[in-house]
């Protein structure tokens, strides 16, 4: 008679910037009953397999699908071969598709091989575990559901008057240390958080976070030249920490903070 494999149940939650985003990485052989969320959830399966029950019937899901679950869907879990498996989540309380996507949005496909989906989720992933700041999330939010099956189809691009970016732009560059949020942008240019976010891209070329982030860039790179100290120049600079401003440096310009300093005192 075949031993049963031994027990793994590992849960890691991790909260975010933004009120209702929650960060779940999972690693577990153990079936879980009927129960359901209040939550949207969308997550990624990294190993292993599961089947479960869902709004549609029964499904399964393997190594690379996209898994997803509506509030108060009812739906259970069980490893496949009693094997543990491992997975990502991301909760998503329902008031944060609120203006950016259709009020009776659902997500319509419990399990959906979807590699542009999946890419979308391990982004937004790694920002709140990063702890990436407000605006950077509602970004990130906004287009993962705008993309997940269910979500309505984006609207028809629009003109929007230069006067109404170039407030939004300026509320960003007053203070690029206290992010606005995506919300606070839109009512500065008197659009939905959609609205804002394609019609910013289109006018400047970037969406408002990688505008920011450019501002603090800037601002970092004047600080360092004055000889301020890398971790003073992060934080006046707006980044959450110097770990933050040197993947900002690396990513954006190809060397560090480090590297930049010791070049202008050479």
């Amino acid at each position: 008679m075949a031993s049963r494999p031994a027990p793994v149940d590992a849960v890691r939650i991790r909260g975010s910037a933004l009120p209702g985003l929650q960060a779940i990485a999972a690693e577990s052989n153990r079936s879980f009953p009927r129960h359901m969320h209040d939550v949207f959830g969308i997550g990624v399966m990294d190993r292993g397999g599961q089947r479960s029950a869902s709004g549609r019937g029964a499904v399964e899901a393997v190594r690379g699908d996209v898994i997803t679950v509506n509030p108060g869907e009812v739906h259970d879990g069980v490893a496949m071969r009693g094997e543990a498996r491992a997975w990502r989540m991301l909760h998503l309380a329902p008031a944060l598709l609120s203006d950016g996507v259709s009020p009776g949005f659902e997500l319509t496909r419990p399990v959906l091989s979807d590699p542009a989906l999946r890419r979308g989720f391990d982004r937004l992933f790694t920002a709140v575990v990063e702890g990436d700041d407000v605006l950077a999330l509602e970004q990130g939010v906004l287009r993962l559901l705008r993309d997940a099956p269910g979500a309505r189809a984006p609207e028809s691009p629009q003109r929007v008057a230069p006067a109404a970016m170039e407030r939004a732009r300026a509320r960003i560059a007053d203070d690029c240390i206290h992010a606005p949020t995506l919300a606070e942008l839109a009512h500065e240019a008197g659009l939905s958080r959609y609205q804002l976010l394609r019609g910013f891209a289109v006018a400047f070329g970037l969406p408002p976070h990688a505008w920011l982030q450019q501002c603090r860039l800037s601002r970092a790179r004047r600080l360092i030249a004055q000889g301020r100290a890398l971790a003073d120049a992060a934080a006046d600079a707006g980044f959450a920490d110097q770990s933050h401003m040197t993947r900002a440096f690396v990513r954006f310009l190809g060397f560090t903070p480090g590297a930049y300093a010791a070049a202008r005192c050479g």
